[in-house]
């Protein structure tokens, strides 16, 4: 009998322990998914494989949730870290295969409202990607963790291990070079 109730009692402690964590991850989701999905959607420009690398960011967090130590970085930089992975493998892979996703057409092509404004889109969108393209990769890494993830410099500097300084300095350089490309190409 007093076993039987021991056992209970654990049964009953790994399911509260199940539930907490359960709570405590979906807080974690809701804090940080619209971050996560903007600077994947930086890295890749498809809303689609935004979505599924997105999943795979917050899968690999929950599996690894317990290797997390504060002391080593604050949370938000040890989740961009398996972000910045998560998009680096797909890159990876992408050059491997060389494949136009069917996602990337049905989502240019689901764009598409009016005429005028199809034009006025594309031609900004156009020429934005033209001036990024223009940017090495560690750069469009630094904007899409800027603009896409919403991170201050320190954040980016803790996750690139680079100074705060440099950080700055980096995306102010970056934001004229993008300037005087678009200014060039006639879009600003």
């Amino acid at each position: 009998m007093k076993q039987e109730v021991l056992h209970n009692s654990l049964i009953e402690k790994e399911l509260q322990e199940k539930v907490y964590m359960e709570k405590e991850f979906d807080y974690i989701f809701e804090t940080y998914y619209k971050r996560i999905f903007n600077y994947i959607y930086y890295r890749v420009y498809c809303r689609f494989t935004t979505e599924d690398l997105t999943s795979q960011v917050f899968e690999k967090a929950m599996r690894k949730i317990d290797t997390y130590t504060q002391s080593k970085a604050p949370f938000e930089v040890w989740l961009f870290a398996i972000a910045r992975n998560v998009v680096n493998d797909y890159f990876r892979y992408q050059k491997k295969h060389k494949i136009l996703s069917f996602e990337t057409i049905k989502e240019l092509v689901s764009r598409k409202k009016d005429p005028e404004g199809i034009l006025i889109k594309c031609e900004t969108s156009d020429s934005l990607l033209k001036a990024l393209n223009t940017l090495n990769a560690r750069d469009r890494n630094i904007v899409a963790l800027k603009f896409g993830a919403a991170l201050k410099n320190k954040e980016i500097a803790e996750l690139l291990q680079m100074t705060e300084s440099n950080v700055g300095i980096i995306i102010y350089r970056m934001l004229k070079k993008l300037k005087n490309e678009m200014e060039r190409e006639g879009t600003l």
